[in-house]
């Protein structure tokens, strides 16, 4: 089985990244039957610019052949602001989906942000996959923003008590 390293992605990246990005969010757009969802039209300046705000995540799949060892099958995005993380973009390879990549992901960009109070994060109201894996994770939801008749955004939260306990333990 290959091995899977997570580490932060450089703006070198960034190509790779906005390319995976667009494969793995067809099937979002599919849901909604919306193919000019933001993670499918985002420019390359776009995500230049949000390289330079934000800290991203990449999967790489360390694999027996040598050309495995620079393959992005994931990534995450994220910042922090007034003790929240917000959490975006997380995004894996269709094939490499369902695997438990997307668990390790956002594990990983929380310990990145592990002083962060709490964590915030949205998708869609029909991305049932997404809604069940966050549940899983302890994330629930807080509040539901309707853009229009066939979306509504579900924004979702989890309290990071480590980060308190260790507060208290001081």
């Amino acid at each position: 089985m290959e091995c899977i390293e997570i580490k932060q992605a450089s703006l070198e990246d960034d190509d790779m990244i906005l390319q995976l990005q667009m494969q793995a969010c067809l099937s979002e757009a599919e849901i909604y039957n919306d193919y000019s969802i933001p993670p499918l039209i985002q420019s390359f300046n776009e995500i230049k610019q949000e390289f330079s705000q934000q800290v991203f995540l990449k999967a790489i799949q360390k694999g027996k052949e040598a050309e495995d060892d620079n393959m992005i099958i994931g990534s995450v995005r994220g910042y922090s602001e007034k003790g929240t993380a917000y959490i975006g973009r997380l995004i894996v390879k269709p094939e490499s989906q369902n695997k438990g990549l997307g668990t390790k992901l956002m594990h990983a960009i929380q310990q990145h942000f592990k002083l962060a109070n709490r964590y915030e994060l949205f998708t869609g109201h029909k991305s049932t996959r997404n809604l069940y894996l966050y549940q899983k994770l302890g994330y629930h939801e807080f509040k539901r923003i309707s853009v229009n008749d066939s979306l509504t955004m579900v924004f979702l939260e989890k309290y990071n008590h480590n980060h308190n306990n260790d507060r208290q333990q001081k």
